[in-house]
């Protein structure tokens, strides 16, 4: 029997098989711990994490989808001072709902495509 950790590091393995980061179109990782939300912008050829933003250090008790809207925008804002408009989304095994998601539609609002 699998826990839950394990269910999504397989998960995990078989997203990162078919999708990477490259130059011109970085991969978006979302990393959900119980209190925060982490995001990264990395070049997959390189090794170079171009832009990062977390939910650590928010001023404001907020509810944690807001959070998440506000790491997603400035993600978005973040990536494109670094020059990069689009990029591959990866939810790192997570579901496509909830925080993860919020994180997903508040970076696509900001203007940053995938």
């Amino acid at each position: 029997m699998t826990t839950k950790v394990e269910r999504r590091i397989k998960i995990k393995y078989r997203v990162r098989n078919k999708i990477s980061g490259t130059t011109e179109r970085p991969r978006m990782s979302v990393f959900r711990s119980n209190k925060q939300i982490y995001v990264q912008i990395i070049d997959d050829l390189t090794g170079k994490t171009l832009a990062a933003a977390s939910s650590l250090g928010m001023e404001g008790k907020l509810p944690k989808k807001e959070q998440a809207a506000k790491v997603g925008e400035m993600i978005a804002k973040k990536a494109q001072e670094a020059g990069v408009t689009a990029v591959v989304f990866d939810r790192n095994g997570y579901l496509y709902h909830g925080r993860v998601k919020e994180v997903a539609d508040a970076a696509r609002n900001a203007g940053l495509k995938f």
